[in-house]
């Protein structure tokens, strides 16, 4: 079972990984619409449904990629050190994740105070903690 696990986690973990590197891509094309004009308002709000929509669409992946991460662990007897690294990492994108809601929110109404140079940096958060988390998995260091 420990493969099935795993196989399901790694696909789960990629499919919530393109929301997490696309939707910060919309917040930067979003902040250069603010303030908008009346020209700008209906882009503003594709752009704003496309985001809710991604958002909505990738929330279901990421709680399978916990989900699916946490029986695999179960089911392997991985609980060393860089596990327990990997953990720490999924609970801080968990808190992006949800911290790309609360963003969300702002731009609904109308009152995100970032640059879209912001969200620009903003938005490779997940590649360093990809990054990171692949190393652990790969060397398994500790």
């Amino acid at each position: 079972m420990y493969l099935w696990f795993k196989l399901l986690h790694v696909f789960f973990v990629i499919s919530w990984f393109a929301g997490l590197l696309s939707l910060p891509r919309l917040f930067v094309n979003l902040a250069h619409m603010l303030p908008h004009t009346t020209e700008t308002q209906r882009e503003y709000q594709r752009l704003l449904a496309m985001a809710e929509k991604l958002w909505r669409f990738m929330t279901p992946w990421a709680i399978l990629a916990v989900v699916f991460g946490l029986f695999s662990l179960m089911s392997g007897s991985l609980w060393q050190g860089w596990s327990h690294s990997k953990i720490t990492l999924g609970v801080i994108l968990l808190g992006y994740h949800f911290y790309c809601w609360r963003l969300l929110q702002d731009f609904r109404a109308e009152r995100n105070i970032y640059s879209p140079r912001w969200f620009r940096i903003y938005g490779e958060i997940p590649t360093l903690i990809l990054a990171v988390a692949l190393y652990l998995v790969v060397f398994k260091p500790f």
